[in-house]
C-alpha cells in the first residue's frame, strides 16, 4: 500500500521539503508521496489525530508547531528532549515518536568543510536553532564552543546547559579573529541588510556559516567572503536535516550532495558557495 508523509506548518506553501522527499522516494523506488499540510495552531491537536487515523507513516513539523507538538507525541528521542522542540515524527505501529534533526543536520553540513573540532568555535544567537546546534556540536566532539547573544543572560543559560562558554557580544566582536569557525543562528539578514554583530575584527581563513538559506548569501556571508573566509549557507543544513528524517523513515541514507545542488538551483544560485 502506498505510504504518505507530510510537512505541517503555518505558513507552509513556501516549503521545499515536498520537492526534496518526493525526489528521494522516486530515486529509491519507494511507493510514497509527501505533501504540505497547512495547519493553524488551533488545529494542531485535531491534525495529529487525523493524520494518525489516516495512517501517515511520518511527517515533518515546521514553525510555529515545533514545541506545541511535544505533548501530542507518545515518545521523544533525546535530540527532541534536549532541544525541547520536534521537527520529525515517525509513526511506529501507531506510536508517534518525535525527533529533532536540525542540529545534527547542521553538523553534517559543517563537517563537509575543513573544520578542527578542537579550535575555538563561536555560536551567534541563543534561540531554538542555537540550542539544537550547540547540543549537536557538543555530541559531535567540538570541545571549544562559545555562545554570544545580544541578551547575555540567554547566552549564559545555553552555555551552562551545553558545557560551553558564554561571551558578551562586544567581547565576541573584539575577539572575532580568535574563532576558527563562526556559526550565525539568528534571523538577522533574512529580510534586511543587517549583520548580527560587527565583523571588523574577523580574520581571513575562518569557516563562517549562516543557517539561513534564502537568500543564499546573506549580508553576513558576503562580508565574510570579502574578508577571505570559507562560507557555508543554510542549504546543507536544510538538506541534511531532511536526509536524517528520510533515513529514520526508510532506513535509506539519500544523496545529499545532489540535493544541495538541486535546491541551490531552485533558489537561483550555484552549488559551490565556499
Amino acid at each position: 500500500m502506498k505510504k504518505w508523509y507530510a510537512v505541517i506548518g503555518d505558513p507552509i506553501s513556501h516549503s521545499l521539503s515536498p520537492f526534496m522527499h518526493d525526489h528521494w522516494f522516486e530515486k529509491h523506488g519507494i511507493d510514497a508521496s509527501y505533501i504540505p499540510v497547512h495547519v493553524e495552531p488551533k488545529q494542531l491537536e485535531e491534525a495529529f489525530h487525523s493524520m494518525k487515523l489516516l495512517g501517515i507513516s511520518g511527517f515533518n513539523i515546521t514553525l510555529p508547531h515545533k514545541q506545541a507538538a511535544i505533548p501530542l507525541l507518545d515518545e521523544l528521542d533525546d535530540t527532541a528532549r534536549d532541544m525541547n522542540a520536534v521537527n520529525t515524527v515517525a509513526n511506529n505501529n501507531g506510536r508517534l515518536i518525535g525527533f529533532n534533526t536540525d542540529g545534527d543536520g547542521f553538523v553534517r553540513s559543517l563537517l563537509s568543510y575543513p573544520v578542527d573540532k578542537d579550535r575555538a568555535l563561536l555560536v551567534i544567537g541563543a534561540g531554538g536553532a542555537a540550542r539544537g546546534i550547540s547540543f549537536a556540536l557538543s555530541r559531535a566532539g567540538f570541545s571549544n564552543i562559545t555562545i554570544t547573544n545580544r541578551t547575555f543572560r540567554r547566552a549564559q543559560e545555553l552555555a551552562d546547559e551545553t558545557a560551553s562558554k558564554a561571551m558578551v557580544l562586544a567581547d565576541a566582536e573584539a575577539n572575532l579573529s580568535e574563532f576558527a569557525t563562526i556559526v550565525q543562528t539568528t534571523s538577522v539578514g533574512l529580510t534586511e541588510e543587517a549583520l548580527p554583530l560587527s565583523m571588523t575584527h574577523l580574520g581571513s581563513g575562518s569557516v563562517v556559516a549562516d543557517i539561513i538559506y534564502n537568500p543564499l548569501e546573506t549580508p553576513f556571508l558576503k562580508e565574510a567572503k570579502a574578508k577571505g573566509c570559507l562560507v557555508l549557507n543554510g542549504v546543507g543544513m536544510f538538506v541534511n536535516q531532511g536526509a536524517i528524517a528520510f533515513e529514520k523513515w526508510t532506513g535509506i541514507r539519500p544523496d545529499t550532495e545532489e540535493m544541495i545542488q538541486l535546491i541551490t538551483e531552485k533558489l537561483g544560485g550555484n552549488h559551490v558557495n565556499r
